[in-house]
């Protein structure tokens, strides 16, 4: 898989989480920033409404095609994603690149507490990973720039910001360039995963690509948000079968990528899969 799969207007990098992984780890030893996004219907749908959040996918360094139905859409299009990608599992190899190197983390989002609580778990399941700081999502523009103050001053390599979206993407878009942080992800809940506060599905969910309907077994009140579902299909349809019929040429974007040589590893003891091996943010 490479290159760049574009959905109703959305870019997504076309890699294995393997791949994904060893791309955002190329951004950590680098030079340059980058913003990681995790858009999944939802958020494409949303992107559709709002002209500054399309355009702040669109000006990403990764987009992680975060959901089965960005796999499912990609058929619709000349260049096909054959899996999904999680966010959740690629912000966990990272770590388990990170520990017992120099590479450092900051969790910002969530309730208070649980980024902290998030910070204990991570530390304890990957031995030798720094998480050198954390914010909670609730803030007023004077504890906002507290918190930028505090990631400059930590001067972390990995920002997760989990705000929700489209707020975390904007706000990575917006502040980056003024972070001294080298990878900043929107992970959306994945704080709340990793600090045991919320559940993931179990693994024969997230095998069979049904993470999706595992959580809304836990929250029925997620039917609404699951609705989006059929109608992202239905514009992905009219806009593969319609639109460019009528001669609207298909919009092309830029975004970076990057050719990685992949060697093969052994899982490790935290069971994270590693180069050589597969590995949402939810929301």
């Amino acid at each position: 898989m490479s290159g760049i799969c574009n959905i109703l207007g959305v870019p997504f990098n076309n890699m294995s989480p393997v791949e994904t992984v060893e791309l955002l780890n190329v951004y950590l030893n680098g030079d340059t920033k980058a913003a990681v996004y995790t858009p999944n219907p939802e958020m494409v749908m949303t992107a559709l409404k709002d002209p500054e959040f399309m355009e702040v996918l669109n000006t990403s360094a990764v987009n992680i095609p975060d959901g089965i139905g960005i796999v499912y859409a990609s058929r619709f299009t000349e260049n096909r994603i054959e899996e999904r990608v999680p966010g959740c599992d690629t912000v966990l190899a990272l770590f388990d690149k990170m520990r017992n190197t120099k590479k450092t983390a900051y969790f910002f989002g969530g309730a208070p507490g649980v980024a902290e609580k998030a910070k204990e778990e991570m530390e304890k399941r990957f031995k030798g990973l720094t998480v050198v700081g954390t914010a909670d999502g609730y803030f007023d523009e004077e504890k906002e720039q507290l918190i930028i103050a505090d990631i400059n001053e930590k001067k972390p390599d990995l920002l997760l910001v989990g705000i929700g979206f489209p707020k975390q993407e904007k706000w990575i878009a917006k502040h980056l360039d003024g972070l001294d942080v080298k990878v900043a992800i929107g992970v959306g809940g994945s704080l709340d995963v990793f600090s045991g506060t919320v559940k993931r599905a179990p693994k024969v969910f997230i095998k069979l690509n049904l993470e999706w309907f595992y959580r809304l077994l836990c929250q029925p009140s997620r039917i609404g948000r699951m609705m989006q579902l059929p109608a992202f299909m239905v514009e992905v349809i009219k806009d593969r079968y319609f639109k460019h019929k009528e001669g609207k040429p298909k919009k092309t974007v830029k975004i970076k990528n990057y050719k990685i040589k992949i060697k093969k590893k052994k899982r490790t003891e935290n069971n994270v899969p590693t180069e050589g091996d597969e590995n949402k943010a939810a929301e």
